[in-house]
């Protein structure tokens, strides 16, 4: 049941990708990012959030954050940084990019996508990378970014032919080599479902005792709750109501619920309330009492208290200053 709230999260975080990198590289090679709010402007303007992935199609890499701890990445895998943040790729570990060297997100901004980048030298060993970002919005409140850790890593199962890895490895490479028309949407879409494949292999692997929304997913009571209060958000929902459908007690299901997403039920569904709201205004074509109204509230009035309280602005405010960036 916990899947539909993770379909439910996803679509109105607004997950998008955008801006590709079909990373040629001989050794020795290293390609180093710069920080989120570099990198957002130029490539992704107007994103709250950015999320950066690197796929390896050949040979083989090293990846980390800047100041944590090195990965080796091997055909087949997918690194993706959850946070955006400062990351270094390369032959060998503990390399780092000349400062002097300039950065090839302007110039990627203004060409055709995929951007090829060329690294490294002639006649080392060859490794090939698709790389590219992803933007949401973490404001408000994100459940799932909360929840997930900053580097997340996955292996393509080369033994299983529809290995969701696999297949977008396929179509990344194919999209990335011929350039066809459509090609950046198509590129968009797969890096989109590549990140959700990774986030489900993520949450598979969690331990038993885990906490966090993720976590919470595959409770039965905790998972069956979350989709009832995504299900129906604008629902007047009382903590009874949502124990009698889930069949457990009051007491049960606080405790369980708190203990797993760090939230009584009711708290995270005002916080969800707010998100939902936050995403229409930013599309500016509902008025503020529809938007009230859709997200459960019995009057504008109580909705702009609410919302206020929640994020320091009056709807009306915060959908201009919002519009204006």
């Amino acid at each position: 049941m916990g899947a539909d709230a993770l379909s439910d999260v996803l679509k109105r975080v607004r997950l998008t990708g955008a801006t590709f990198f079909d990373v040629r590289a001989t050794t020795p090679w290293v390609a180093e990012q710069a920080p989120r709010d570099e990198v957002l402007p130029r490539i992704l303007p107007g994103a709250r959030h950015l999320i950066a992935y690197h796929v390896v199609t050949e040979g083989s890499a090293y990846a980390r954050r800047v100041g944590g701890e090195t990965v080796r990445l091997e055909t087949g895998d997918v690194i993706v940084f959850t946070n955006g943040d400062p990351h270094v790729l390369s032959s060998e570990p503990d390399m780092r990019v000349d400062p002097a060297v300039r950065s090839p997100l302007e110039e990627a901004a203004r060409n055709q996508l995929p951007f090829v980048l060329d690294l490294g030298g002639d006649s080392g060993a060859p490794a090939r990378l698709v790389c590219g970002f992803l933007a949401c919005d973490a404001q408000p409140f994100n459940p799932l970014l909360e929840s997930l850790p900053p580097v997340m890593v996955a292996t393509r199962n080369a033994a299983d032919r529809n290995d969701g890895l696999g297949i977008f490895i396929q179509f990344a490479v194919r999209e990335a080599t011929q350039k066809q028309s459509g090609g950046e949407s198509v590129l968009a879409k797969l890096s989109e479902l590549m990140f959700i494949e990774v986030v489900r292999r993520h949450l598979a692997s969690l331990p038993a005792e885990q906490t966090g929304w993720l976590a919470g997913l595959r409770d039965p009571v905790v998972g069956r709750a979350l989709s009832l209060l995504h299900a129906s958000p604008a629902r007047d929902w009382t903590m009874q109501d949502v124990a009698r459908e889930v069949g457990v007690s009051r007491s049960v299901l606080f405790e369980r619920f708190s203990a797993l997403v760090g939230t009584p039920p009711m708290h995270y569904l005002a916080r969800w309330r707010m998100q939902i709201a936050t995403g229409l205004l930013s599309e500016g074509k509902t008025s503020i009492a529809a938007i009230a109204a859709e997200v459960g509230y019995g009057s504008e009035e109580a909705f702009s208290r609410a919302f206020k309280r929640s994020l320091g602005a009056a709807p009306s405010i915060w959908r201009q200053e919002t519009a204006a960036l």
